[in-house]
């Protein structure tokens, strides 16, 4: 069976005059942090009788640190191995910036008394502080076994996992506090913020709000409620959380621009200009907020305003890709190719094989009249590869494989419909399937993981012939994966998209339906195939793309320049479509996708 044909232009449609903002001008929607933004401090006086003690609880919830250490230092007088003194002297010299000094009181109440939960707690404190990330979780796990129900060591342990990449983690731990104290606010926060993070939309909602009913004027819940709600594709209802957050909040710029994005994305451009110049006016260097506005200007075809938003864009971050291929854009709208590719080029040089400005040039050289320059920077031929696997360690045969991964998936507990900052359309897609530690990682995604990065190995060593071109050339060291899941069933597809955050990506197919397996490699329908090199409709070029598409095979693994645009075909008749999508990522870089 043939798996890969040059595909028949299609008809130039109708350039739409709003344009869907989705995967062209800004990030997801802001999750305001959790307050305080370092782990919180335990700063109750212990059950003493001792005076001194107390006087000096007293002093540090008042906010007179010194006077709680002088308080501290004369019960260690009389008694040196106090190690309630001990703690609360450490959490004051911690409080005046003595880091040293109350590290080494920390450490030593936890020496005289390893089940001291809250000095455990407080010495993982500082030390998350002083960037000693591993020994600080050593710290707070300390604490949890020593008093599992004292729900500050969980939460501050959560805080630490957060900060450091691991939502799966981070979540665990934030549900333990709850579990030992339910009004635990910020914990209840932390949580909807990490399931949000994994892509748990349904239950990171269900989390704001049982928060909200709890503590109606939280305008931090209600915005991060606001962003999960316009993820899920009910802008009016983020609208209205972003408007309730400024009632009780006026200055909070997070809920501003949450609500000039879901104002965005229901067309009302001058109504969101509106809310991003506010957030301008408080945050002169918010770039993303200047861009929207370039935006919005664009598609109120004043082209002139949005040309000078975007300078002031790029005057504010030089190196925001996304704003330079809105300035390439807007030359292409209005007729300029040959300065359209020259913004490329520039923003190149400083910046090579960027994602974002590879993907837009090769449009441009298009309407530039350089086709054999624009086959050249795509190069499906070199760079579109693809092949069936074998059955991994561990499976018998390829059946087995494939129905493990599409179990593993379809119940996958972060599968949402047509999340909007993915490309996903009419169709559930799932948050990061490598979210687990990988000892605990379930077994197909594990052998899944090996099979990528063995096909990816194997794509490295073809780059000996070609290192003059830009993506070869560039190509990065140490890679990070990322993986996710895509369920797709009759009208299901995804909108042409590339992945900024990413060098390398590919695709892999354990479930096909028999509509898209059966069809001849001669048909012109392509229903349910990955086409590549189709640009978005919301991009202003004039010239048909040269476009390749690959038919789908259970067992089959396509690699692919990130910055390559492809799509999948709607396919209309019954049958279930699961692909499962990954990206190599430079390891220095943020690991996440746009798909």
């Amino acid at each position: 069976m043939k798996k890969s044909k040059k595909a028949k232009p299609r008809p130039k449609k109708a350039k739409r005059r709003v344009k869907k903002p989705t995967l062209k001008v800004r990030p997801a929607p802001r999750l305001v942090p959790e307050v305080p933004t370092l782990p919180s401090y335990v700063n109750e006086s212990p059950d003493t009788p001792a005076q001194p003690l107390a006087q000096a609880g007293a002093a540090l919830r008042r906010g007179d640190p010194h006077a709680a250490f002088d308080l501290c230092r004369e019960a260690l007088g009389t008694d040196p191995q106090n190690v309630d003194a001990l703690s609360l002297a450490g959490v004051a010299a911690f409080q005046v910036g003595l880091i040293d000094d109350a590290l080494n009181l920390l450490r030593s109440t936890v020496s005289f008394a390893p089940k001291h939960a809250e000095a455990q707690t407080n010495l993982g404190n500082v030390l998350a502080h002083a960037g000693e990330l591993q020994e600080a979780e050593a710290a707070y796990r300390a604490a949890m076994a020593a008093d599992p129900n004292y729900a500050e060591a969980a939460f501050n342990l959560g805080r630490l996992l957060e900060l450091a990449g691991d939502a799966s983690g981070a979540a665990a731990a934030y549900a333990q506090a709850l579990d030992s104290n339910p009004a635990h606010d910020l914990a209840q926060q932390g949580l909807g913020n990490a399931q949000k993070t994994l892509g748990q939309l349904a239950a990171a909602s269900d989390t704001y709000q049982a928060l909200l009913a709890r503590t109606p004027k939280s305008p931090e819940a209600r915005t991060n409620l606001a962003a999960v709600l316009q993820e899920l594709g009910d802008f009016e209802a983020a609208a209205d959380e972003c408007r309730k957050a400024l009632t009780d909040a006026p200055d909070l710029a997070e809920a501003r621009y949450n609500l000039g994005i879901a104002l965005q994305e229901q067309g009302r451009f001058e109504d969101a200009i509106d809310a991003y110049e506010t957030v301008l006016a408080a945050q002169p260097d918010n770039a993303a907020a200047s861009l929207n506005i370039a935006y919005g200007l664009q598609q109120m075809d004043k082209l002139d305003e949005a040309a000078q938003a975007l300078d002031r864009t790029i005057q504010l971050d030089p190196d925001f890709a996304k704003a330079h291929v809105n300035l390439a854009d807007l030359h292409l709208q209005r007729g300029d190719a040959a300065e359209a590719v020259a913004v490329c080029d520039e923003f190149l040089a400083s910046h090579p094989a960027n994602t974002d400005l590879m993907a837009f040039k090769a449009i441009a050289l298009l309407d530039a009249g350089e086709p054999e320059a624009a086959a050249a920077l795509i190069n499906f031929e070199r760079f579109v590869k693809y092949s069936l696997i074998t059955p991994p360690d561990g499976f018998a045969t390829m059946v087995d494989f494939n129905t493990a991964l599409s179990d593993h998936v379809k119940t996958h507990p972060s599968l949402s419909f047509a999340p909007q900052s993915h490309a996903t359309r009419e169709a559930r897609h799932s948050g990061e399937l490598l979210s687990e530690p990988p000892e605990s990682r379930e077994s197909p995604i594990a052998a899944l993981e090996i099979a990528i990065r063995d096909q990816v190995d194997a794509y490295r060593t073809t780059f000996g012939a070609h290192p003059d071109h830009p993506f070869a050339a560039h190509a990065p060291g140490a890679l990070d994966l990322s993986i996710w899941g895509v369920v797709m069933q009759a009208a299901g597809h995804q909108i042409p998209h590339i992945h900024p955050a990413a060098w390398l990506s590919g695709v892999y197919y354990p479930k096909v339906p028999d509509v898209v397996a059966a069809q001849a490699a001669q048909t012109a329908e392509h229903a349910g195939w990955i086409e590549f090199g189709r640009p978005p409709d919301h991009f202003h070029n004039q010239t048909q793309p040269d476009v390749r598409a690959i038919q789908p095979a259970e067992g089959l693994m396509v690699l692919f320049p990130s910055y390559v645009y492809h799509h999948t075909v709607p396919f209309e008749t019954g049958g279930t479509r699961i692909s499962i999508a990954f990206d190599l990522i430079a390891r220095r870089q943020a690991k996440k996708q746009e798909c």
